[in-house]
């Protein structure tokens, strides 16, 4: 269950939900089949797969979530296919040319007629809820997903406010400087061997992966004015990941130590047990080092009452 990717979210104004009380309004938008019209529906699902009987892990202060996000595939193509045969038909039988209005409309009955019989995806989506720190992490690929999954919680609760994480100093500017002056970067930094350099003018993006981010080579590119959009970066037997200009957190990797730890574990075979003791290790170590990247970008942006933990 270990995330392998991080949006990072500040809570303000948490509800002050009990255990018992936050089971049940997650219960009223749990995930269901989709319907044969529907195109994607979005729900609470139970984090330790078939055998959990709780849609709501708490430990410490820490709660895991999990939602199940259901989409049928229908291709574009097999769309635009159906649609260009029936108004050929049409045409032929008639002796005219469809107008736009028409074919807009023979497109609907087309989409209509064939979702029932698509494809469904289906993808589980995880988000860690630190109550302490006040924090939301939605492990998700894209932003868009993980605002999907805190617009359900906003429906689920009544009513959140959130904001994606922000920092005093903006992530490109903090990676840009690790890489000109390595003497800039905190001791616990590792420089990773992955990059994304931006231009400021049209001469695109650059990507490089398995190369000496100190060579000779990256650093006359940052000297023409490139800057770094995304870094890959460790903290020392920690956790390592690539930091993304958006704050985001993308191929996450725990320590060995951590891991080692979570495997010694005696859980005697009991899966859900085994998911509460990875979860809330998990928990420990992205609370800990979210606040060592918040210190090593200046300091959170905004007031002391959004930004100090209780």
């Amino acid at each position: 269950m270990w995330f392998k990717h991080l949006h990072l979210y500040r809570l303000h104004d948490a509800p002050e939900l009990d255990a018992a009380t936050l089971e049940e309004a997650l219960a009223e938008q749990a995930a269901r089949p989709l319907g044969g019209q529907d195109p994607r529906r979005l729900g609470w699902t139970f984090p330790g797969g078939r055998a959990d009987t709780s849609r709501l892990h708490e430990l410490q202060g820490q709660r895991l979530l999990s939602a199940l996000r259901q989409e049928r595939l229908l291709p574009a193509s097999v769309v635009k296919e159906e649609v260009e045969e029936r108004a050929a038909e049409v045409e032929a039988r008639e002796g005219r040319k469809l107008r736009r209005q028409e074919k807009i409309t023979l497109k609907e009955q087309v989409v209509e007629e064939l979702l029932p019989r698509a494809f469904v995806r289906s993808q589980k989506i995880d988000l860690w809820w630190d109550t302490r720190r006040r924090l939301i992490g939605v492990n998700a690929s894209s932003r868009t997903r993980a605002e999907e999954l805190l617009d359900l919680l906003r429906e689920t609760l009544g009513s959140l406010k959130v904001t994606p994480l922000a920092t005093q100093v903006m992530p490109m500017r903090a990676m840009t400087q690790w890489l000109t002056d390595p003497a800039s970067r905190p001791a616990d930094l590792v420089v990773g061997d992955q990059v994304e350099l931006k231009a400021k003018g049209d001469d695109g993006v650059l990507r490089a992966r398995q190369v000496d981010l100190d060579s000779d080579e990256i650093q006359q590119l940052l000297e023409s004015g490139r800057q770094a959009s995304k870094l890959a970066v460790e903290i020392e037997g920690r956790l390592s990941f690539v930091l993304h200009d958006d704050l985001a957190l993308k191929s996450l990797r725990f320590g060995d130590a951590l891991i080692d730890e979570a495997n010694a574990s005696d859980d005697g075979d009991d899966a859900l047990l085994r998911l509460d003791t990875d979860f809330v290790l998990m928990a420990q170590a992205l609370g800990e080092n979210t606040e060592r990247l918040i210190a090593w970008l200046g300091g959170e942006a905004g007031t002391a009452s959004d930004t100090q933990a209780p």
